[in-house]
């Protein structure tokens, strides 16, 4: 068993028992396989496309079916059973005993299947019947609709990917919690929901200490706020947790939340009130042996070590809901996030898939509403056209309804509608995608910083100009791609033929960007390389493109202070985080891992 590590540490009970490891599997439809043995065998949570589910089978299929034996005491059943999945890709119906326990729709996003109306003393057969086709009009990010892999879409994923668990809690118990951190003033909002009513008890504290607590009676839903003793920011490259035990009646749940707020202001990403510039760089979350699945936590906490070793200070989490254990390295190191859902796939000509959307999407949301790393929301990506039909146009409403979804799911965070564009009327970041050449990036940053204007022209033409209207925070929140393999080959939006070329278009464009006064962050694609898309910083192994000398070279580009933070304060932090990463793990050593 690969993945025993609990796989929300933001919710976590001492019931947890992980469901990992060797289950029974077999291709094709769950008729008449709902309670029964299967003849092959899988390693969950890795799909049967990976090579660490021991199946390896990377072909165009659409259904498949899991089972495994779960053994259960008379004691076991005087408690609420309920099992988790962290995520199914896509369609889901799970069995007890051949008993339909519940559906799920949705590749990205956790649910629970409540055991006890069809548990029973002993052996019970916990069957999982899945159906998955990325040609339907559903999300399914980066994954390939083909047979074979091409240009930026890779293998897909079918089925169980993320961690299974059984819990045993009391019937009355705690449902949720929502934090809602006031960094000025040293509190904390907590909103929690319960099972039942009773005594509710919340105690907070810093490294062991009790810094706030609050007890109270609790009717299904009710806010807390508490006042802390010590005040400790989370900030970039320092996560300084709060752990948080939440006791109600004779439930126990565990927690943490980080001390922080975030906004923009005119041009400027403020996260604490200090102007911080976003040095992000594009995560794509996928592994050579266990494609959508790290094989392990130490696998999660490496790419976040590779990326701040380069300079960047955050990812942006591209098209896939990454597994909340990545979020909580992420809570941990001090390392921004935009939380980005796997938008492609979708149809945008019309609102057909607006319904299937959004209940994903708020599902989404609301599991990562907690984390400090996520400072902004990223729902869509280049949605001005279907793909694969240059003839059909979005209907903004699409984009729209989105954003105002996600205002209203969440006020504490900003929202780009769409990364990329067409941007809607509503938007609180107006980004770009460029990937140009230097000298063509050269003239969009001259424009925008002379005359604050951005004409943002799409990768696939032909179509209308977006065009800024000099209010709104800028962003490049894709630029670079430049696919760069020793001896040639591999796919990128350009390429490079030398290391000294591709270093030096790198910290070019980076330069450019960071100088001008009116962006307030950029993200690169891409932090490594993805099947056949070569335009990483290391390899789809993890292995540094380039020699020690060039990796130094873009950190030290990175780490540069960028225009609109330059203000004594800013600067003095900047100079900090750029010290203390150059103490803690020089590049040399930490580029090789």
């Amino acid at each position: 068993m690969y993945r025993t590590e609990h796989p929300e540490p933001q919710f976590y009970r001492e019931s947890y028992e992980c469901l990992n490891g060797i289950w029974e599997f077999a291709f094709g439809s769950g008729e008449g396989r709902t309670d029964c043995a299967l003849d092959g065998t899988i390693n969950v949570p890795f799909s049967p496309e990976s090579a660490l589910s021991g199946v390896g089978e990377r072909g165009l299929f659409t259904e498949c079916v899991y089972s495994r034996l779960l053994h259960l005491t008379e004691r076991d059943l005087e408690s609420r059973l309920a099992v988790h999945f962290g995520a199914v890709d896509y369609e889901a119906e799970v069995y007890l005993n051949g008993v339909r326990l519940c559906r799920h729709e949705g590749g990205y996003t956790p649910f629970v299947a409540e055991l006890n109306p069809a548990a029973r003393a002993g052996e019970n057969r916990l069957t999982v019947v899945v159906r998955d086709d990325v040609r339907d009009n559903v999300p399914s990010g980066k994954q390939s609709a083909r047979e074979d892999s091409f240009g930026c879409f890779y293998t897909r994923t079918t089925g169980i990917w993320q961690t299974v668990w059984l819990e045993r809690t009391p019937h009355e118990y705690v449902r949720s919690v929502r934090f809602f951190p006031d960094a000025e003033h040293a509190r904390v909002g907590a909103e929690i929901c319960t099972q039942g009513e009773g005594e509710l008890s919340v105690i907070v504290r810093y490294q062991g200490r009790t810094v706030g607590a609050v007890s109270t009676q609790i009717c299904f839903r009710k806010r807390v706020d508490i006042a802390l003793s010590e005040k400790h920011l989370w900030e970039i490259g320092a996560g300084r947790l709060y752990d948080v035990e939440i006791a109600f009646r004779t439930d126990r749940v565990n927690s943490y939340f980080g001390l922080r707020d975030v906004r923009y202001e005119g041009h400027k990403f403020l996260l604490n009130g200090k102007s911080v510039f976003q040095r992000l760089v594009l995560d794509q979350g996928y592994y050579p042996d266990g494609v959508y699945t790290a094989p392990t936590a130490e696998a999660m906490r490496g790419d976040i070590e590779r990326a701040l070793a380069l300079g960047f200070n955050g990812a942006r989490l591209h098209q896939k809901l990454f597994e909340p254990r990545y979020l909580y390295e992420c809570d941990r190191a001090g390392y921004l996030v935009w939380g980005e859902y796997a938008s492609w796939g979708m149809h945008y000509d019309t609102l057909d898939a607006l319904g299937i959307f959004t209940a994903q999407w708020r599902e989404a949301v609301e599991r990562d509403f907690n984390h400090p790393c996520i400072v902004q929301w990223c729902p869509l990506n280049e949605v001005w056209e279907d793909l694969d039909d240059k003839r059909r146009q979005r209907d903004v409403r699409f984009v729209e309804a989105v954003f105002a979804l996600t205002k209203v799911l969440d006020e504490t965070r900003p929202c780009v509608d769409t990364s990329g564009g067409y941007h809607g009327r509503h938007t609180d970041v107006f980004d770009f995608h460029c990937y140009h050449t230097p000298e063509r990036m050269r003239e969009y940053m001259h424009d925008l910083e002379r005359y604050g204007k951005l004409t943002m022209d799409t990768l696939y033409p032909p179509m209308p100009e977006a065009v800024y209207d000099g209010r709104q925070p800028t962003q490049a929140s894709e630029y670079g791609g430049v696919a760069y393999v020793a001896g040639g080959g591999g796919w990128g939006y350009r390429t490079s033929s030398s290391e000294e070329a591709f270093v030096g278009d790198y910290v070019a464009m980076t330069q450019l960007l960071l100088d001008c006064e009116k962006v307030c962050g950029f993200c690169y694609t891409q932090l490594y390389d993805v099947e056949q898309e070569q335009n990483g910083l290391y390899t789809y192994d993890r292995r540094p493109k380039v020699s020690a000398e060039g990796m130094r070279r873009i950190a030290e580009c990175n780490r540069g202070i960028a225009a609109i933070e330059r203000t004594s304060a800013a600067a003095e932090s900047a100079e900090q985080f750029a010290g203390k990463v150059a103490e803690e793990d020089s590049v040399c050593t930490a580029i090789g891992k």
